[in-house]
């Protein structure tokens, strides 16, 4: 049975990085739309807890720092690849590399060590959005519960 719009649940299941921890909400909203608030680092302080700030670097060499006012850039969207640095909690700046980014899936390395893995599937009322954690990150399940409900209010809005 599908997840109901809104509601979030948790799931061990294997993905083509091994056995992952899911944490997954129905959204109403198209997967395309989802897909864009995820993969635009001008959207991720809006939506991830622990980012106040990103620098994506574009594979041609230029910097372009993203921030709540940034201007627009054809930059700041991710592919597998892409470089840059986060600023976490506010305070310290961690590099980054987007390892995979295909079929409505990304995962990255933050600071040379495998981080999230974050999705987006169909559902019959719009989409489903994701993140995979290895078992042992289990406690940072309620911060991916919470960007998935910051990711659903953007992508419904």
């Amino acid at each position: 049975m599908p997840l109901a719009v809104g509601e979030t649940d948790y799931a061990i299941e294997q993905t083509p990085d091994g056995r992952r921890l899911l944490v997954r909400r129905a959204v109403e909203a198209p997967v395309d739309v989802v897909w864009d608030v995820l993969t635009d680092t001008e959207r991720w302080p809006d939506w991830g807890p622990s980012i106040t700030a990103v620098e994506l670097t574009a594979r041609r060499g230029s910097s372009h720092s993203v921030r709540r006012t940034a201007v627009e850039s054809p930059d700041r969207y991710i592919s597998a690849g892409s470089r840059g640095r986060v600023r976490a909690l506010g305070a310290v700046w961690l590099p980054f590399e987007i390892t995979s980014c295909k079929n409505y899936r990304w995962t990255w390395r933050v600071a040379r060590v495998p981080a999230t893995g974050h999705f987006v599937e169909t559902h019959p009322a719009g989409s489903v959005v994701g993140f995979e954690l290895p078992p042992l990150a289990a406690g940072y399940v309620p911060v991916c519960r919470r960007a998935c409900a910051r990711i659903a209010a953007l992508a419904e809005s």
